[in-house]
C-alpha cells in the first residue's frame, strides 16, 4: 500500500531525513518509533503531501505521490490524523465529521461511514451537535480520526495519537484502532508509547536523527537494545 524509497526531507538548509526506506503493506498495521526530534512528524507530513521538501519517492498503492498537493493525495485514499487533533474547535461534532467526507466517493456515502464513526466511539453519537472545541482532550482524539475515516482511507496515518491522554482513554483509542486495521485499513502509527504501537502492529520502524537505525517484527523489536538506544537513549 505504501513504499518510501530514499525520501530526505528539509526544512530551508536543516535536514530532517536522510534517505529513510519503509513499506506497509495492503491491510498492515506498521509502526514508527523514535525520540523527539527524530523526524516522524516530518516523515508523516512528507507522505501526507504537507511537507514539500522532498526528494525521493513515496508510492502509495503504485502511483509516486512525491510533488503532489495533499488533496490530490487524500484522493489517493490517504487520511491522517495529525498530532493535535487539530478539531475545528467552533464547529458541532456533527460538522467535523462531514468535513472529512471531501472525496466524492466518501460524500455518497457519509451518512453510513457517519454511522458506523459514531458504533465505533460511542462517546461522539451522544455528543454529535456539541462544539469540538468543549470536548475533552479524548473525545477530540476519538473525532479526529472519527474525521479521517469519514474519508474512507485506504492507509490511515496517525502522529502521536494517545499524546496527553489519560490511560483508559488510551485503551479505547487503541481498541479502536485494532479494529479499524481489522477491517482492513493500513495503518502507520507514529507513537512514541513503544509497548502501545508494537502491540497493535505486526512490524516496526526505528527512527533517530532522520536516520532509519532499526526495522522488523515488532516481538524482534520489542525486545532489542537497538529500540532502547535509539528510543530511550
Amino acid at each position: 500500500m505504501l513504499e518510501i524509497g530514499e525520501l530526505s526531507a528539509w526544512y530551508g538548509d536543516a535536514r530532517a531525513l536522510w534517505d529513510v526506506t519503509l513499506e506497509v503493506g495492503a491491510g498492515e498495521a506498521v509502526c514508527l518509533i523514535g525520540p523527539n526530534g527524530a523526524g516522524k512528524s516530518t516523515l508523516v507530513a512528507s507522505v501526507a503531501g504537507l511537507h514539500a521538501s522532498v526528494r525521493g519517492s513515496v508510492v502509495i498503492d503504485g502511483v509516486d505521490v512525491v510533488g503532489l498537493p495533499a488533496h490530490r493525495i487524500g484522493g489517493q485514499g490517504v487520511a491522517i490524523v495529525p498530532e493535535g487533533r487539530r478539531v475545528f474547535p467552533h464547529m458541532s461534532v456533527h460538522d467535523n465529521l462531514c468535513l472529512g467526507a471531501y472525496r466524492r466517493t466518501a460524500r455518497a456515502r457519509h451518512r453510513q461511514t457517519m454511522a458506523e464513526v459514531f458504533e465505533l466511539f460511542p462517546r461522539l453519537s451522544a455528543r454529535s451537535a456539541q462544539l469540538a472545541g468543549s470536548l475533552s482532550g479524548g473525545e477530540q482524539q476519538m473525532l479526529a480520526i472519527g474525521r479521517a475515516l469519514m474519508a474512507l482511507p485506504r492507509l490511515l496515518l496517525l502522529d502521536e495519537p494517545s499524546l496527553g491522554l489519560a490511560p483508559v482513554v488510551v485503551d479505547e483509542v487503541y481498541e479502536a484502532l485494532g479494529e479499524i486495521n481489522g477491517r482492513g485499513v493500513s495503518v502507520l502509527l507514529v507513537e512514541q508509547d513503544v509497548d502501545r504501537a508494537l502491540e497493535l502492529s505486526a512490524r516496526g520502524y526505528v527512527l533517530a536523527e532522520g536516520r532509519m537505525v532499526a526495522s522488523g517484527p515488532a516481538e524482534r523489536l520489542r525486545a532489542s537494545d537497538e529500540v532502547r538506544r535509539g528510543v530511550l537513549g
